[in-house]
């Protein structure tokens, strides 16, 4: 991938291109194209209103649905899930080579080699099992050979799927499905395609190239800068809700410099410090964060309930009627309460 030159841009121009280059312009045309473009989706279990990754194609595909992305996953294999994230199979080489890298500077690296040696014979268990045996679920695989099952500071209880997950990261294993929310998992040399070597400098390098590109804009030294080539064309007055797992305001530095908006998900903040809400979603409108909204689906009932909306000071209110009918439709809701 080459490089290309950039330019300075204005925090209007700013704007609309990070939105465009987000697919949030309404230019999403299908699941696989959307998270070949963003580089990937980020995986959360918290589904308040749904699944992260289900709500950051939403607020780019609409209602969509949803086994289509089971489907790339395990059934075409045209995405891969590896350390929370999904990412297309295009870019496997990359995160290989991010597998295959030197390890042993980071504090988390060293307890993780620590904890291999230790229960050196409980991996090679897992391993076998997965060979003879799998895919399994992590509760379909026995522990009795760990060094010790009681509860460690740094390990935690959860030995079992600690050592798959260490496995994962170092590429010996992969998730190949799902039971519920359950993950499968066996051996990745049976998984993943063959692919070419990339040395983790080269890769890391198209990895941050990627991103970049991804993003549209970056600040650089207080100045926004974009590819030369990257046209900051006019953005639709759309009205949509954001995950808070979007890559358009995860950095929340960057989110707050490039549209104003404040914002941290108040899941971990005590109920009684909370100023907006327990999971509350930005409102994009076209190019701009007017606001925030707390929504929650009761699945029994099968209700969306709207708990609050707080409009930023200078913005003006827009009506939520059709992201809400949409959003509610998509969700499967027999009802709206507001």
């Amino acid at each position: 991938m080459k490089s290309v030159k950039s330019r300075v841009v204005s925090l209007a121009e700013a704007r609309r291109i990070a939105v465009r280059a987000q697919l949030l312009d309404g230019s999403a045309t299908s699941v696989l194209d959307t998270v070949r473009k963003l580089g990937f989706l980020q995986i959360d279990p918290i589904s308040t209103v749904a699944p992260p990754q289900h709500l950051v194609l939403w607020s780019r595909l609409g209602p969509y649905d949803t086994t289509e992305l089971d489907r790339l996953l395990w059934e075409e294999r045209k995405l891969f899930e590896w350390a929370a994230f999904i990412r297309p199979i295009e870019d496997y080489p990359l995160i290989r080579a991010r597998m295959l890298r030197p390890r042993g500077t980071q504090v988390y690296e060293q307890r993780q080699a620590e904890f291999l040696k230790t229960n050196a014979r409980f991996k090679r268990f897992v391993l076998k099992e997965l060979e003879q045996n799998g895919p399994l679920l992590s509760r379909e695989i026995e522990a009795d050979l760990m060094v010790s099952r009681d509860p460690h500071e740094w390990w935690g209880s959860r030995k079992v799927a600690l050592m798959l997950m260490i496995l994962e990261a170092h590429g010996q294993v992969a998730i190949v499905g799902r039971r519920g929310k359950q993950r499968l998992w066996d051996l990745s040399e049976r998984w993943f395609p063959d692919v070419e070597t990339i040395p983790w400098p080269e890769a890391q390098r198209l990895l941050e190239e990627k991103r970049r590109r991804s993003l549209g804009v970056q600040l650089v030294d207080g100045q926004w800068e974009a590819d030369a080539a990257i046209d900051d064309g006019r953005v639709p007055a759309r009205t949509i809700f954001l995950s808070p797992f979007d890559r358009l305001i995860h950095d929340r530095d960057r989110a707050h410099a490039l549209f104003g908006f404040f914002y941290r998900l108040e899941m971990y903040v005590p109920k009684a410090k909370r100023e907006y809400g327990y999971y509350v979603l930005p409102i994009l409108r076209g190019d701009r964060l007017v606001g925030r909204i707390d929504p929650v689906f009761d699945r029994k009932s099968r209700v969306l309930r709207v708990n609050s909306v707080h409009w930023e000071p200078r913005a003006k209110p827009v009506s939520l009627a059709k992201p809400l009918r949409e959003l509610g439709r998509w969700l499967g809701a027999d009802s709206i309460e507001t």
